[in-house]
């Protein structure tokens, strides 16, 4: 369903987890400066940070996907705000990590074989 290449975009604010699924792809551009039908994947989290919601376009429709914490909370997603995310940092966030405080690899933008 989704590709390496498809990127996660946070709403560093907290949005009523009330909203369906036109609620939510009305923020994305106000709120995010995106396009909800560009096929990446929107993260919106509420106000406890115990509830996340993703939404995505596919060639058909969207797709909603929930997820409530029946203990702890979310890391803080402001600082994830700033850039997107790859589909990986989305998985290890979504497991309660905190992106924060660890580090990956670089990226290496290669041109040529050595």
């Amino acid at each position: 369903m989704l590709s390496a290449a498809v990127h996660a975009y946070v709403c560093a604010e907290p949005v009523d987890m009330r909203k369906n699924i036109d609620g939510l792809a009305g923020l994305v551009q106000p709120l995010l400066g995106r396009d909800a039908f560009s096929g990446q994947v929107f993260v919106f989290v509420g106000k406890r940070r115990n509830k996340v919601k993703l939404l995505v376009w596919d060639r058909h429709g969207f797709w909603l996907l929930y997820k409530r914490l029946e203990g702890g909370r979310f890391p803080p997603p402001a600082a994830l705000a700033a850039h997107g995310l790859s589909l990986a940092e989305l998985t290890a966030w979504l497991e309660g990590i905190d992106l924060t405080r660890v580090r990956g690899l670089r990226a290496i933008a290669a041109t040529r074989i050595a």
